[in-house]
């Protein structure tokens, strides 16, 4: 209960530092040296810049030096906290291997060229996290589990290969930057066969809505491999999205229905995570939701938003996960009924909340100059504003303030964060500078305002309640958010054995 400690029942935390296994103490000290080595490749890139590569193969960017550092980073905490989580288990050295080779695999696909070497780290990178997904190989469902995820790893795989195929017999290019430079003379069906593969790749590997049931299937995964997965795995659709961007920018139409996918699972997500009791659950909705604001960004034409979303979710999921098993002794029962806690109520609260949203969007406008013209700015702008004040809301719901104090903490909260977002959005894309594409923003379009008008009429409809009045919605999202029924436990006593 919330409010006292629980006490031991199985004694103390095991002592890492006896009768360790050798492998793990090592991988630690590796991936933080590779991280360390990552932040001196990214200051020797951002002093001398130049370019750096092996022809043909392997082409070191703005992109590649900064998501070695983000991944290294995240591999490093995984690796740690894993070193007291996983110490005394039977699969402890095969972990520390799986999580070690997943951010090797990563890091060379952010800097291949080469598009068989691309496909293959793309591949790799899935069947070692679908390793991670099964890792207690005496479980049974952590093993139906991993079949599942390894399925539409599988699919993921194929579609990029029939992507990069149709690129290379298109092209004659056996680059991912010769196939950027000859974007312009993409079109047709071919285009479109090549352009809607690899959307479709992407969005299985970030459990996109309707490929989210792999990711709601690997909660058998152990607690830090979720981590790394909802830090890290998932962003790989962004990072492919990203380095073909020259491809899948060709027709404006396609981009608008890349924004529709994405809202659809940005709204899917939520509507899944308000029918869910379980923590981890929970947290893998929002990741649904969370990438599909990823994959919008990208459909507007900023790249370096997306990745932007993709880096600062990262670090927040990786927290949320590894502090999961603490959120159930924090959790208390509320006397108010959930979507009335700080939900504007009256025409004063609802006034605050609009001219908190209209000053953040003139500020983060000035700060980064999107949303000044009449393009897909005006639309990422919007869609920053709305998430961070979102964001700004739930953080000062958590408190102990009075509703009334929480609106007056809610610009307190939300105002720096803007301008936090601002600065890392800038900071990113000055460090994407030289990418064929980073910034290629839309022209704004009737359908582009009515997907910004049905998602704002569907999450106010989410905020207050108005979802929960239909049963049939209800069991619909229940039967949505399910894993594969062969993953789930069905007995309480095989809660004792895993």
């Amino acid at each position: 209960m919330s409010g006292r400690s629980s006490k031991p029942t199985i004694g103390a935390l095991p002592d890492t530092t006896v009768e360790s296994p050798s492998v793990p103490v090592v991988l630690t000290w590796l991936v933080w040296s590779l991280f360390a080595a990552s932040i001196a490749v990214l200051i020797a890139r951002v002093r001398f810049g130049g370019s750096w590569e092996i022809p043909g193969v392997v082409a070191i960017d703005g992109l590649t030096v900064l998501m070695w550092v983000v991944v290294t980073f995240f591999s490093g905490i995984v690796h740690s906290y894993s070193r007291r989580y996983m110490a005394g288990s039977a699969h402890e050295t095969d972990f520390f291997l799986a999580v070690f080779g997943f951010t090797a695999a990563v890091m060379g696909l952010v800097a291949a060229d080469l598009i068989a070497l691309f496909w293959l780290l793309w591949l790799a990178m899935g069947l070692v996290m679908a390793k991670l997904v099964g890792l207690v190989d005496g479980w049974r469902q952590a093993r139906a589990a991993a079949t599942v995820a390894r399925r539409y790893f599988l699919a993921s795989s194929a579609l990029l290969g029939v992507a990069l195929t149709v690129l290379w017999w298109t092209t004659g290019a056996t680059t991912i930057s010769g196939i950027a430079a000859a974007s312009d003379s993409l079109d047709g069906a071919v285009w479109l066969v090549a352009a809607g593969s690899l959307v479709l790749a992407a969005m299985i590997q970030s459990a996109l809505v309707p490929f989210h049931g792999w990711l709601l299937s690997s909660m058998t995964a152990p607690t830090p491999a979720s981590a790394l997965m909802h830090a890290g795995f998932v962003n790989a659709g962004g990072i492919l999205l990203v380095r073909f961007a020259p491809v899948v920018t060709v027709d404006t139409t396609f981009m608008l229905a890349v924004v529709a996918v994405g809202a659809a699972s940005a709204i899917g997500g939520k509507l899944l995570k308000s029918v869910q009791t379980d923590v981890k659950r929970k947290l893998g909705c929002s990741t649904v939701g969370q990438m599909g604001f990823m994959i919008m960004q990208a459909g507007l034409g900023f790249f370096g938003a997306a990745i932007t979303h993709l880096i600062l979710h990262g670090f927040y999921k990786a927290y949320q996960f590894l502090s999961s098993g603490g959120q159930i002794e924090h959790t208390s029962p509320s006397e108010e009924p959930p979507h009335t806690v700080g939900y504007p109520t009256s025409v004063v609260t609802f006034a605050v909340t609009l001219l908190t949203g209209l000053a953040g969007g003139i500020l983060f406008a000035a700060l980064t100059g999107k949303g000044t013209n009449m393009d897909a700015g005006l639309l990422l702008t919007f869609f920053v504003v709305f998430t961070m004040l979102h964001a700004a809301r739930n953080a000062v719901q958590t408190t102990s303030l009075s509703r009334s104090a929480r609106y007056g903490a809610v610009p307190l909260v939300f105002f720096p964060a803007i301008v936090v977002y601002a600065a890392v959005y800038e900071t990113i894309s000055g460090l994407l500078f030289g990418l064929p594409m980073v910034t290629a923003p839309t022209e704004l379009t009737l359908l582009h305002g009515v997907i910004a008008v049905v998602f704002v009429g569907i999450y106010v409809g989410i905020e207050t309640g108005i979802h929960e009045r239909s049963q049939r919605l209800y069991v619909a999202l229940i039967n949505a958010s399910q894993p594969a029924s062969d993953t789930l436990l069905t007995s309480t006593e095989d809660y004792n054995e895993y």
